[in-house]
């Protein structure tokens, strides 16, 4: 293990309800293949340690991947967020949702290398920051749990409280050139642009 994956531990939030559409879409098929696998793949590649934030473990038990519960049940992402730095046995770790198809570990890795003297790292591309595939420290703990205590549930609330590396699509566009990392699955119609894709 080398130093760096000492640090951190790759972490997928299974916890989403994906009312948009209609069901559990972790588990929906692209390419031969569910969702949830493509993004395990690429993470074990990446990392060393890896962990699973459910509060549905059962539905996940194939993967073969550690799993633990929400903390704060009910606190949307941001609960999800706490969860994964909460439990890591690590100083940071690498936050993913479980419906982004086209992680590439090459930005996972960039990320990775930015991380000395911050808090987050988090890119800002597509016009927002993507806090569901970023990285955060055990100092962001405090200041999350500030806000869940009061219901403040915007993931970016807590910013100003740490040291926040915002990661310019510029400085990721070598390694996905167009950003599909980024690209997560929320409705039947993005579903099928991805299946579509995957084809081309």
């Amino acid at each position: 293990m080398s130093p760096t994956q000492q640090l951190i531990t790759g972490v997928i939030l299974a916890g989403g309800k994906s009312s948009r559409m209609g069901q559990n879409k972790a588990l929906m098929s692209l390419g031969g293949k569910r969702l949830v696998d493509r993004v395990v793949e690429v993470m074990r590649s990446v990392f060393d340690d890896l962990l699973m934030v459910t509060n549905t473990p059962d539905v996940y038990a194939d993967l073969g991947v550690p799993m633990v519960r929400d903390v704060w049940p009910e606190k949307g992402s941001l609960g999800g967020v706490y969860s994964a730095i909460y439990h890591v046995a690590t100083p940071y770790c690498l936050v993913v949702a479980c419906d982004m198809p086209f992680l590439q570990a090459a930005v996972l890795r960039y990320l990775i290398t930015q991380m000395a003297d911050y808090d987050v790292v988090v890119p800002d591309v597509l016009g927002e920051l993507q806090t569901l595939h970023a990285i955060y420290s055990k100092a962001c703990l405090q200041p999350i749990e500030r806000r869940l205590e009061t219901n403040r549930l915007r993931i970016v609330g807590f910013f100003p409280e740490v040291r926040v590396r915002t990661v310019t699509a510029g400085e990721l566009e070598t390694y996905d050139p167009e950003l599909l990392a980024f690209a997560n699955l929320n409705t039947p119609e993005e579903f099928k642009a991805a299946e579509q894709r995957l084809r081309a």
